[in-house]
């Protein structure tokens, strides 16, 4: 039974939940779906400004900075799992009903992104050198790094925190405001970046201590900004904080959180053996596929849109007990990214002569970025599919089988596979060895999701659909 307080607060919460567990599925994933490209495109347009800004102050700065990505790429794909956790969690209790346990996970979760930041930063601070030492870093790039990281270190929670937060608004179904709050975000840290870097009226030059300061403050914008918003101050509530509930808490989203994290990190990791195998093959091959994995990310913006709109969904209606509501989201998703990656796919025909005129240098070059062009993108829908079968399996509550998922697609298949055509067929090979995985892994998603979709509904009693 609701408390008065969750009834008054409730009417902020209920249009966008009757949206998501009676509204026409998809028409509510497209509308929710629009604010997160716009959010994704500001992100990449984050990372491009900082380098270029960062650029201009010379090649050791910039080596410096890229020596960092692999670290803050770790902190950020903890992030990402503490907000799929976040998401998982208080969708379902949502989709339930309980109101007051929705406030006291929400709170508990931001509590939780605070303290590991601080604990980032106190373990980052105290390991910066001997860590990129390790990563390769010479007695030349250490300063710049330790000008970049001894301040972004000490702005660990204004990243999580943020995510965290964008994961309760996405969970109720409000995915304009965190859209919107990205862009903006994105939007001052460029010009944060102008002003701090080379400096400008009472401003002083930086450097990259200015790029850094930009990143930390732009997120911790967005933070207070976030705080400001009234559906989401209604969701926070630390009046009933207690050791014991702050760790059931945080062990019921740790129990996703972890994994998705553990996930996160995965595909960087296959990404990087690739290339090693692609590079095996000279410095054109290398080359070609840069470019050609750079097209393949801005082709992938609406399906990594998507696997962030459909777990809210899913959570709220398994919550709810609507299974079959479920089903029909999830494998009418995979239908949709099926069709519009092969519409991609053929729209990258039509414009593969000039982007191949544009990009590649030289025939060799030529050659690997159009062999790329056909073969990896042909393989997309298939890949998709697995993206949103991992993504809807959180949803789900079950992680482990998620972690397996992207486990069976990058190392079991992606990485032998790939190294296998390399073998056999060169360059082109290790392409068409990766369209191979994703074509088997996606025929696994799809026999994964509709086993456990039926699991559920047989314990509930209900009849398999035809």
């Amino acid at each position: 039974m609701p408390t008065s307080s969750s009834s008054a607060d409730g009417g902020s919460r209920r249009p966008a939940r009757r949206e998501l567990l009676e509204g026409p599925i998809a028409l509510t994933l497209l509308r929710k779906s629009l604010p997160v490209v716009g959010g994704m495109v500001a992100m990449m347009s984050f990372n491009l400004v900082d380098t270029w800004f960062i650029a201009q102050l010379g090649a050791e700065p910039l080596a410096a900075v890229s020596f960092t990505f692999p670290v803050v790429f770790a902190v950020i794909s903890l992030a990402i799992g503490l907000g799929i956790g976040t998401s998982a969690v208080v969708a379902k209790r949502l989709g339930q009903g309980e109101e007051v346990i929705v406030r006291r996970r929400a709170t508990d979760a931001a509590l939780f992104g605070l303290v590991v930041g601080l604990l980032l930063s106190a373990l980052g601070l105290a390991t910066l050198d001997p860590l990129f030492r390790l990563l390769g870093a010479d007695a030349a790039l250490l300063p710049h790094i330790r000008d970049y990281m001894g301040i972004w270190y000490l702005g660990a929670s204004s990243v999580i925190v943020p995510r965290v937060l964008n994961s309760v608004l996405r969970a109720q179904g409000n995915t304009l405001i965190p859209g919107l709050m990205m862009a903006l975000a994105a939007l001052l840290n460029g010009l944060l970046d102008w002003l701090l870097i080379f400096g400008t009226g009472p401003f002083p030059a930086l450097g990259v201590r200015g790029a850094a300061l930009a990143t930390v403050l732009s997120w911790s914008a967005m933070g207070a900004a976030l705080f400001w918003q009234r559906e989401l101050r209604d969701c926070l509530d630390v009046r009933g904080l207690t050791l014991v509930g702050l760790l059931a808490s945080w062990c019921e989203l740790a129990r996703i959180a972890v994994p998705a994290a553990i996930t996160s990190v995965f595909t960087p990791l296959a990404l990087a053996m690739v290339t090693r195998i692609v590079a095996g093959h000279g410095h054109q091959a290398v080359a070609g596929y840069g470019v050609g994995t750079r097209i393949e990310a801005i082709a992938q913006i609406g399906v990594l849109a998507l696997s962030m709109t459909l777990p809210p969904l899913v959570s709220q209606n398994i919550g709810a007990g609507q299974h079959e509501r479920v089903r029909r989201a999830i494998f009418g998703c995979f239908l949709f990214v099926l069709g519009w990656q092969l519409a991609i796919w053929l729209l990258l025909q039509g414009l593969a002569p000039w982007l191949v005129a544009g990009y590649a240098e030289g025939d060799a070059m030529s050659d690997v970025l159009r062999a790329f062009l056909w073969w990896v993108p042909l393989g997309l829908g298939a890949q998709g599919v697995v993206i949103l079968g991992v993504s809807s399996l959180n949803a789900l509550h079950e992680p482990a089988r998620a972690m397996r998922l992207s486990m069976i697609r990058l190392f079991a298949l992606s990485v032998p596979l790939a190294w296998l055509g390399g073998r056999l067929g060169g360059a082109e090979g290790i392409f068409i060895g990766l369209f191979l995985a994703n074509l088997a892994v996606g025929l696994v998603a799809w026999h994964t999701l509709r086993r456990r979709l039926e699991a559920r509904r047989h314990a509930q009693g209900e009849p398999t659909p035809i």
